[in-house]
C-alpha cells in the first residue's frame, strides 16, 4: 500500500499534478458526486478509482499518482458542489485532512477543526455554524507525556513506559532511588507490614541491609523457608514478601540490588512482578444477565460474559500461584460486581451473591439498579438504558465492597463501557488502578452513529455512550485490548479505539482530541478458551460422549419443539455451525442469507445455527425480534427447513464444547458471520476443538486466524463471495480428506501458541504492578486531565444520562 511521507512533498506534488491532469482530475470527481451522496467510505473512493483506471482513455500511471494515492488513503470524503473533503490517512493512527476547490482544483491543508466543522454542515443542512458547540481536546494534557512513535510499539505500552521512565526514575540524583524505597515500604496485607520495616527509611540504610541480607542467606539451604528466616531478616529490616524461601529471596533481593546499581527495564519488570500488590480485585460488569447458568444467548448477554468467568479463574490461580511464591499465606479475593435482577427469568440473577465455579473465594456480587425515588428496579434493562442508573449503582457498589473485601480493592477492571464509567468512578473515589478493557465498542459498529447520534438516540443513547468511554479511556490507568486492530486497525482500516480520536457529535459536542493509540497505556493482552471444556475433538478419552444422545436429538430430532425450526433431511453431510447473540452485528440472518443463495453449498452442507428465540414473542428485546423474524423470512423464501437446522437455546458450556467436536466429526466447520467482530471468544473456542473456521475479517478475527493456513477470512458484505470460498473448502475436503486435517491441525497449533488464559493472567498481574508503581512514584495519575474528566462527567454526561428512560 502507498504511503505519503509526513512533508508538504505530497501536498507540492498533488497540487502540480491537479493542475496538470485537469481533465483527469474532474473525470473523478464527477464520478464520486454522481452517487448523489454528501459522505463516502474509503470502499467508494477506490470503487471509482479501480473503474477509472480499467478505462481506455485512462492516463498512465493515475493509480500510483499523487492523486491515486490520495484517495486510496482517504478513509472517508465530503463534499458539496464547490468542495470535495478528505481524511488521509497517511499511516496507522496517522491523519491529514484537505479539502480541493472543484472549480479551480486547488488543494489546501486544514486541521481537523475545520474538516469536522464541515462534515456538521453538511449533516445538518444549515448554513450557519454553530460557534459554541463543545469542543473536547485531551491533547494538551499529554504533551509533555512520553508517547510510542513507532505504529509496530502500538499495544506494548508497559514496554515502552519501562524503558522511557526507568533510567529517568533512577537517574535523578538518588531521587528515584528514595522513592523507590518508599514505594517498598507502603505494602502491607490487612495490618501486616511487608517488604521493609520501619529500619529502612534511606536507600544508603536498604543498600547496606541487602548486602547483609545477602550474606546471611548464602549461609543456609536454598530450600530454608521463610519461617526459618524470618528473625535475622527482620533485624535487618525485611519483612514477608520477598519470597518463600531463602533460594527465592535471594534471587528477588539480587534483582532489587543490580536496579539500584545499573537500573534496565527488564529489570525492572521483573522486579515488581514479584512484589505482593494485588491481594483483591473488583471486577466490573453491570449489564445484562451475568451469571454461570442458562444466560448465555439473553439480550445483552454473551462472550463477555464467558470472558469474566474464565478471566477470574485464571486471574485467581495465578495470583494464588504468586503469592505463594512471594511467602505469603494469603488467600486472593476475587468479586465480579454486576447488576441483581429481582425477574430473573430463572437464572441466579436475583441472588446477591453466588460462588464461582471452579474457584476457591472468587464470587459474583450483585448491586440493583435503583430509581431517582431508590425503588429497585426490578426487570432487565438494556445496555443501552443502563446511564441514568450508573452513578447510583457505583456508590452502592462501593459500600457492598469495600464491606465484601474488608477495605478497597488492589485493582478495579471495568468491563464495556457500562462497566469502564462505573470502574472510573470507584478508582477516582477509593484511589485504586483502574483497567479498562472495552470488549466492543458500538462507536465503530454502527456507520455514522457519531454524526447522526440525534437519529438513533431513542434506541440507542450514543450520546451518552460515547462520552462515557471517551471519559474513561482517558482516565484509565491501562487498557487492556485483544488485539492489535482493535487499538490501531491496519494499513488499510481504522481501529476501534483510534475512531475516537476525533469526531462530532452535531449540536452535542466536537472531539477534536479524544484518545491515543500511541499512549503508553494500551496492551495487548489476548485471552484464550477454558481448555477443561474446550479441547480437540481427536482427544477421544476426554469426549463427553454420554451426551451424544442428548447432541443427536439437538440436531437431528424429528420431534417439534418451541424452541427449534427445521429438521435435516440428509445427516451424511458435514455440518456448518453457527452459535452467538441474535442482533443485528453478530449477523445470523446474514450467514442464513448466503447458505440460501447457494444451491451448491445447500446441496453439499447442511447448517446448525444457534442464537436467540425461534419464537419472537418470548424476546423483550426489539433489536432481537427484528433479527428472529429476519430468520424465519429466510427460511420461508429458500425452503430451508431439510437442511438448516435453528436452535433458539442457551447452552451450558460442557454441552457447548462437546457440540463442537461433533460438528469436527461430520467434518464440517464454524462460521463467524458478523459485521464486525471486536475479538472473538466462540471463534477460539472453535479452533481450540480442532473445528477450520470462516470468520469475519472485520476485527480481532483477521488477527487470530492466519487466511489460508490456519482458517478462512470472509467479508460480511460480499455473501456470495463467502459462501463460494466455502463451498471450494468443503468440496476440496470431500476430495482430499488431508485438507481438512490441515487446516484442522494449524487451528489448533494457532490457539496453542498465541490464545491462554495462563499467558493472559500471568501477563494482566503484570501489568497491574507495574502502573501501580508508575502510579506512586510519577505523575501517571495525570491530575490535570483528571479534573478535565471530572468536568466532562458533571457537565455534560450527568445531563445527557438524565434524559434516559421512560418519558424522554
Amino acid at each position: 500500500m502507498a504511503q505519503i511521507k509526513r512533508s508538504d512533498d505530497w501536498l507540492d506534488s498533488l497540487y502540480n499534478y491537479l493542475a496538470t491532469t485537469r481533465n483527469c482530475a474532474h473525470r473523478i470527481f464527477h464520478e464520486l458526486g454522481k452517487s448523489g451522496r454528501r459522505f463516502l467510505l474509503r470502499t467508494d473512493l477506490c470503487d471509482v478509482l479501480t473503474e477509472i483506471c480499467a478505462a481506455e482513455d485512462c492516463p498512465d500511471g493515475l493509480k500510483q499518482s499523487p492523486l491515486g494515492k490520495v484517495i486510496r488513503l482517504s478513509q472517508e470524503a465530503m463534499l458539496n458542489a464547490s468542495w470535495i473533503y478528505l481524511a488521509v490517512r497517511t499511516g496507522v493512527a496517522q491523519w491529514r485532512y484537505l479539502r480541493i476547490a472543484l472549480d479551480t482544483l486547488v488543494p489546501e491543508e486544514i486541521s481537523i477543526r475545520e474538516f469536522l466543522r464541515f462534515k456538521e454542515f453538511l449533516a445538518s443542512g444549515q448554513h450557519t455554524e454553530d460557534e459554541w458547540l463543545l469542543e473536547i481536546d485531551f491533547g494538551p494534557f499529554s504533551r509533555d507525556f512520553p508517547k510510542l512513535k513507532e505504529p509496530h510499539s502500538i499495544g506494548k505500552g508497559v514496554e515502552f513506559l519501562n524503558r522511557h521512565l526507568s533510567r529517568q526514575l533512577f537517574d535523578e540524583l538518588g531521587k528515584g532511588n528514595e522513592r523507590t524505597v518508599d514505594f517498598l515500604s507502603i505494602h502491607s496485607y490487612r495490618g501486616q507490614q511487608l517488604m521493609l520495616n520501619d529500619q529502612i527509611s534511606r536507600v544508603s540504610a536498604l543498600r547496606k541491609a541487602l548486602r547483609l541480607a545477602q550474606e546471611t542467606l548464602a549461609e543456609h539451604p536454598p530450600e530454608t523457608g521463610w519461617q526459618d528466616l524470618a528473625a535475622p531478616l527482620r533485624s535487618l529490616g525485611f519483612e514477608a514478601g520477598w519470597g518463600s524461601d531463602a533460594h527465592r529471596i535471594l534471587d528477588t533481593m539480587r534483582l532489587l540490588t543490580d536496579l539500584l546499581e545499573a537500573p534496565d527495564p527488564a529489570t525492572l519488570e521483573a522486579f515488581l512482578a514479584r512484589i505482593p500488590m494485588i491481594f483483591s480485585l473488583a471486577v466490573i460488569s453491570p449489564h445484562g444477565f451475568f451469571g454461570q447458568a442458562n444466560v448465555l444467548g439473553r439480550p445483552d448477554t454473551g462472550g463477555q460474559v464467558v470472558y469474566i468467568l474464565d478471566q477470574v479463574r485464571a486471574l485467581e490461580n495465578e495470583m494464588r500461584k504468586q503469592l505463594a511464591e512471594q511467602g505469603l499465606n494469603i488467600e486472593p479475593q476475587i468479586v465480579v460486581v454486576t447488576r441483581l435482577i429481582p425477574q430473573a427469568e430463572g437464572t441466579t440473577c436475583d441472588q446477591r451473591r453466588e460462588p464461582v465455579s471452579g474457584t476457591r473465594n472468587a464470587r459474583i456480587l450483585r448491586v440493583p439498579f435503583r430509581s431517582a425515588s431508590g425503588e429497585i428496579v426490578p426487570h432487565w434493562i438494556s445496555r443501552f438504558e443502563s446511564w441514568p442508573y450508573l452513578e447510583r449503582f457505583t456508590v452502592d457498589a462501593e459500600r457492598e465492597l469495600l464491606a465484601e473485601l474488608e477495605g478497597s480493592p488492589d485493582l478495579i477492571v471495568g468491563n464495556y463501557s457500562d462497566g469502564n464509567l462505573v470502574a472510573t468512578l470507584l478508582s477516582h473515589r477509593l484511589g485504586v488502578t483502574q483497567c479498562n478493557i472495552a470488549h466492543a465498542l458500538e462507536k465503530p459498529k454502527y456507520l455514522y452513529s457519531d454524526l447522526y447520534w440525534q437519529h438513533n438516540e431513542s434506541q440507542y443513547h450514543f450520546s451518552c455512550q460515547f462520552t462515557a468511554d471517551l471519559i474513561a479511556m482517558n482516565a484509565a490507568d491501562f487498557i487492556i485490548a485483544s488485539t492489535y486492530e482493535e487499538i490501531a486497525g491496519t494499513r488499510e482500516s481504522i481501529g476501534q479505539y483510534e475512531s475516537y480520536a476525533a469526531f462530532t457529535m452535531p449540536g452535542l459536542q466536537r472531539v477534536v482530541g479524544g484518545i491515543d493509540v500511541y499512549d503508553p497505556k494500551f496492551n495487548i493482552v489476548s485471552p484464550g478458551a477454558d481448555s477443561a471444556v474446550y479441547f480437540p475433538y481427536s482427544d477421544s478419552d476426554r469426549r463427553l460422549t454420554h451426551l451424544h444422545p442428548e447432541i443427536e436429538a439437538l440436531i437431528h430430532g424429528n420431534t417439534p419443539r418451541p424452541d427449534a425450526r427445521g429438521s435435516l433431511a440428509e445427516r451424511a453431510k458435514p455440518l456448518i455451525f453457527a452459535m452467538s447473540r441474535m442482533d443485528y452485528i453478530k449477523n445470523p440472518g446474514g450467514f442464513i442469507d448466503w447458505y440460501g443463495n447457494s444451491e451448491k453449498l445447500r446441496d453439499l452442507c447442511n447448517v446448525v445455527v444457534i442464537s436467540g428465540q425461534v419464537d419472537p414473542a418470548l424476546s423483550t428485546d426489539t433489536e432481537e425480534r427484528e433479527q428472529i423474524e429476519k430468520m424465519h423470512d429466510r427460511f420461508d423464501r429458500y425452503q430451508l427447513d431439510s437442511c438448516v437446522r435453528w436452535l433458539g437455546m442457551r447452552l451450558p458450556k460442557p454441552l457447548a464444547g462437546e457440540i463442537y467436536r461433533y460438528v469436527a466429526d461430520t467434518r464440517g466447520a464454524f462460521v463467524q458471520p458478523a459485521l464486525f467482530e471486536a475479538f472473538g471468544l466462540t471463534l477460539i473456542e472453535a479452533m481450540a476443538s480442532g473445528l477450520p473456521c470462516f470468520a469475519t475479517c472485520f476485527g480481532g478475527p483477521s488477527e487470530i486466524i492466519e487466511d489460508g493456513i490456519s482458517g478462512f477470512h470472509i467479508d460480511p458484505n460480499h455473501g456470495s463471495e463467502t459462501a463460494g470460498r466455502m463451498l471450494r473448502f468443503f468440496t476440496r475436503s470431500r476430495n482430499d480428506p488431508e485438507y481438512w486435517n490441515k487446516i484442522s491441525a494449524a487451528a489448533l497449533q494457532r490457539v496453542a501458541a498465541r490464545y491462554t488464559w495462563e499467558h493472559y493472567a500471568e501477563r494482566m498481574m503484570t501489568l497491574s504492578r507495574i502502573y501501580g508503581f508508575w502510579r506512586h512514584v510519577t505523575d501517571l495519575e495525570r491530575e490535570e486531565s483528571q479534573r478535565y474528566l471530572q468536568m466532562l462527567y458533571s457537565l455534560q454526561l450527568r445531563p445527557l444520562a438524565q434524559t434516559v428512560g421512560p418519558g424522554n
